[in-house]
């Protein structure tokens, strides 16, 4: 699942000013909804492991790549670079509480 967070998105002047870059709580919302896209809502979820490895910054475009299946789910979000190639900006697992 791709996606946007646009320069315009509310959480972005106070995150950070003048430099402003994606909360990291706003990519893994963006995994939460990738997983409900193919599994319907879910209840509640625990994230027992997060990395936040690089910066997503407003007008990129990230992807969200899932594996496995309930009760855990180990995620990637990916971002385009310069040359093509994908640069890491979050990984990590899901799991139903």
């Amino acid at each position: 699942m791709e996606f946007v967070v646009e320069h315009a998105h509310s959480c972005l002047p106070g995150h950070f000013p003048g430099r402003p870059l994606v909360p990291g709580v706003l990519v893994l919302d963006h995994v939460l909804a990738a997983i409900e896209r193919g599994h319907g809502l879910l209840g509640a979820l625990r994230l027992p492991q997060v990395k936040f490895a690089s910066p997503l910054l407003p007008g990129q475009v990230a992807r969200v790549e899932l594996e496995g299946a309930a009760p855990r789910w180990r995620f990637r979000v990916l971002r385009g670079d310069a040359s093509g190639g994908d640069v890491l900006v979050a990984s990590g697992e899901v799991a139903l509480a």
